[in-house]
């Protein structure tokens, strides 16, 4: 493990080669396999209504106008059986933070969805279990403890965007705290939830601000282990107001760089991911030489990144041959990232 002022030296160096090695030694240590795995599962954005008015979104419509929606039942279970025809084992399902929609609203879909398929259900970020919780007057506890007993069976590390709460009131002043989201995920470990945690850099922040953010993550996985993944991802500055501000968007170099320090810093998750939704598909594939172990989604459907410009795509045999190519073996994996039963 690197101390916090090593990780910031690591980032600032110059030696992208040296930065790499030393983040594939960490891989190698945690996956002496050679196994690089990915997922086919479908983002199904339940409702793109949204009163936070995020800076760095374009894909959210304020209360009321013309172009938002929430999806009709039905058409969420067509998506999931679409998903499952295609070889998905889960669905990330997402939406903006709706006023009106109380918990028995999102009871009910989930109790529906599980009496029709035996999908996994990873949804509802931070911020919108704090909105859930809030709109139904319930604690934050018995809000996950009953999404999890209707068929929530684990929770995305979205909303996390930079946990340093300066950065937050810049980029989401109406979002949740970085408390918040805190509480939120250590609420869940202590019932029984695995979740992912992501970092969406890029929005101008510092490296000082950055590492604040690793290190709440490192914390709390050190506490209670239920972070299963890790996934830094850059800000796409296109369509969205925050872009009017950041007018350079994170580089290829810079990604590396904090996916290698990822690795490096929060050796106590098991699993990296390389991103490709915003780096591209040959970025992602250096990625797996710099710590990432996992490629993500073939991602049936996406519509929040792509709503802020970015269009890259993947097949399934598109991802495994980018890993084949990388030198590893591609499996395809679970939401818990368990490979086993799988080709």
């Amino acid at each position: 493990m690197i101390t916090r002022q090593q990780a910031i030296e690591m980032f600032e160096s110059d030696d992208l080669v040296g930065i790499g090695l030393e983040a594939d030694a960490v891989r190698k240590k945690l996956h002496p396999e050679g196994i690089v795995s990915y997922i086919i599962d479908r983002n199904i954005n339940y409702t793109n209504f949204c009163t936070e008015y995020c800076s760095f979104c374009a894909f959210y419509r304020p209360m009321g106008h013309a172009e938002g929606y929430i999806l009709p039942k039905q058409t969420i279970l067509d998506k999931i059986q679409e998903t499952i025809d295609l070889g998905g084992t889960g669905i990330l399902m997402q939406g903006g933070l709706h006023p009106d929609l109380k918990i028995e609203w999102y009871e009910d879909l989930l109790r529906t969805i599980k009496s029709r398929s035996n999908i996994w259900c990873h949804c509802f970020s931070a911020p919108e279990l704090v909105n859930i919780a809030e709109v139904s007057g319930l604690s934050l506890r018995d809000t996950i403890a009953r999404l999890r007993d209707a068929g929530l069976d684990s929770i995305p590390g979205g909303g996390a965007e930079i946990l340093d709460n300066e950065v937050r009131h810049r980029i989401s002043r109406l979002k949740c705290t970085t408390q918040e989201w805190i509480d939120v995920h250590r609420t869940a470990h202590s019932l029984g939830m695995r979740t992912t945690a992501t970092m969406m850099f890029g929005t101008g922040e510092t490296i000082e601000q950055r590492m604040n953010h690793l290190d709440i993550v490192r914390n709390i996985q050190e506490d209670t282990g239920g972070f299963t993944a890790f996934i830094p991802w850059f800000f796409q500055r296109e369509y969205t107001s925050l872009g009017r501000f950041v007018k350079q968007e994170a580089t290829a170099v810079e990604y590396l760089k904090m996916l290698a320090l990822s690795r490096v810093y929060l050796d106590n998750i098991l699993n990296i991911q390389a991103s490709w939704v915003t780096p591209g598909l040959k970025v992602c594939q250096l990625g797996l030489r710099f710590g990432g172990n996992d490629v993500g989604s073939i991602m049936i459907e996406e519509n929040v990144v792509s709503a802020a410009g970015t269009h890259h795509c993947a097949t399934e045999e598109q991802l495994r041959r980018l890993i084949r190519d990388a030198g590893f073996i591609p499996k395809q994996r679970d939401t818990l990232y368990r490979t086993y039963f799988l080709n």
